[in-house]
């Protein structure tokens, strides 16, 4: 009976036993509704493998896979004045800065980092979609800011990649002050001579669109991205008619002369070396290195012949 209810039961039971599944393993791409396994999505950089859909990515992933081994450091961003308005719809305001804070484990919307892409060294500016929209805000003028300033220190190119539903309605008028600004940081760029480079992604609407992301001098988009001011939604209601096909998406934006090129998120890395360097007269990207000579052996000299 020990024997039983000790080793035979417990070994039934395992067997039957509901086991319980790791959460986040499967993700569903939202243009084709394919279920992605998350080693594939990770692999793939967040592209769906059947219909080519960007995915956001995190402002971690994104500078994983931008900077030479994923090594890059945090450039320090301050921090502005909590909840200046008091502002309260369904929730306060810093109640719905620390739920993002719990989802993402970031502290605001835009990170910054230094580091070197295919041996060139930058500071990269990154917009997390995942942290309130990536609405901009009174921290994300102050991290623009700051990697300005950074880049004009380290004498660097800067590249930013933005992602936003707009302006934070939480911060009201300050928010919009960012927008001043951040063009202000994009002159001090100008003026010390250094590229600006931005990557919109999916999506950059609202205030951003009207300020700091279309302020570079390369614009790269990632493919079938909605880059705009008012979405095409609000403007087929507001003047009553149908718009063109693939309207504000990156590849009609590019047709029409608003964009520099249209990047695949695979091939964007070394698109953006090759710019860098060439903008900052550098010798082209070395894609590989040879191996080093090995030493030649000594070859033995030749017996001397005695004398005959």
């Amino acid at each position: 009976m020990n024997w039983i209810s000790n080793y035979v039961r417990p070994k039934i039971n395992s067997l039957f036993s509901r086991r319980e599944v790791p959460e986040n393993l499967w993700s569903k791409c939202p243009e084709c509704g394919t279920m992605l396994f998350h080693r594939e999505l990770s692999d793939s950089l967040g592209v769906c493998g059947t219909c080519d859909h960007h995915m956001p990515l995190t402002a971690r992933d994104r500078f994983s896979a931008l900077f030479d081994n994923g090594i890059y450091v945090d450039v320090p961003v301050e921090a502005p004045k909590a909840d200046p308005l008091g502002f309260k719809d369904q929730k306060k305001y810093p109640e719905r800065l620390k739920a993002a804070q719990k989802e993402t484990g970031e502290a605001e919307a835009m990170l910054v980092a230094e580091g070197e892409i295919g041996r060139t060294p930058i500071v990269a500016a990154v917009q997390d979609f995942h942290f309130m929209a990536g609405s901009m805000g009174m921290f994300v003028g102050n991290a623009i800011i700051a990697a300005a300033e950074r880049a004009i220190e380290l004498k660097r190119p800067l590249i930013l990649f933005s992602a936003a539903g707009g302006a934070r309605m939480q911060e009201g008028i300050l928010s919009l002050m960012q927008m001043p600004r951040t063009t202000v940081a994009v002159e001090m760029l100008r003026d010390a001579g250094l590229p600006y480079i931005v990557v919109l992604t999916h999506p950059t609407t609202g205030c951003v669109t009207a300020s700091y992301a279309m302020l570079g001098d390369v614009h790269i988009a990632e493919p079938n991205a909605l880059i705009c001011f008012a979405g095409p939604r609000v403007i087929q209601q507001t003047i009553g008619e149908k718009l063109p096909d693939g309207f504000q998406r990156a590849e009609y934006l590019l047709d029409h002369g608003m964009l520099d090129r249209v990047t695949h998120r695979k091939d964007l890395k070394d698109e953006l070396v090759s710019i860098v360097r060439m903008l900052m007269h550098l010798p082209p990207p070395v894609m590989g290195d040879l191996p080093a000579p090995e030493p030649e052996e000594a070859k033995p000299e030749p017996a001397e012949n005695p004398a005959e």
